[in-house]
């Protein structure tokens, strides 16, 4: 599974929203330009992310988005499910009864579905495990979880 660029920028705006989560409404021109995202496609990602509940926005001249939630609360896995759908790293783990054309003839008795259902479940875990918290303090987890795959 690759990350699409709304993906991404969804992430790093929410983390940026996280760093200022004391200081108010943070305006949509500030974080466009100290991430470096365009203004445009970042207003469609937040247009999402408030629909999901994960931003607030706040009108007037000292307006702009704030998380919903504390950075406590939010976890990355809800981020990108929010911007990218559901995570799988093959179409058939995803795809409902409907999206069987999206599917190879041997779903229902697929030998290596297993390997693809354990690494979904492990992406999701990990994602489901950050916070944004985690990810502006520099939590040790973010470290020891690479530590250890190496």
């Amino acid at each position: 599974m690759k990350l699409s660029s709304r993906g991404h920028y969804g992430l790093m705006a929410m983390t940026y929203l996280a760093q200022k989560a004391d200081e108010g409404p943070t305006p949509i021109k500030q974080i466009a330009s100290a991430e470096q995202i365009p203004e445009q496609y970042l207003e469609q990602i937040f247009a999402e992310l408030r629909k999901a509940g994960l931003v607030s926005s706040v009108r007037g001249a000292r307006g702009g988005y704030r998380l919903a939630r504390s950075p406590e609360e939010i976890n990355v896995g809800q981020v990108v499910k929010v911007l990218e759908g559901e995570i799988a790293p093959v179409e058939c783990l995803h795809s409902s009864e409907e999206d069987t054309e999206l599917c190879c003839s041997k779903t229902d008795n697929c030998t290596t579905k297993v390997v693809w259902e354990k690494l979904r479940d492990t992406m999701v875990a990990v994602l489901d495990d950050i916070t944004l918290h985690d990810i502006v303090t520099g939590s040790a987890k973010l470290y020891t979880q690479k530590q250890s795959a190496e």
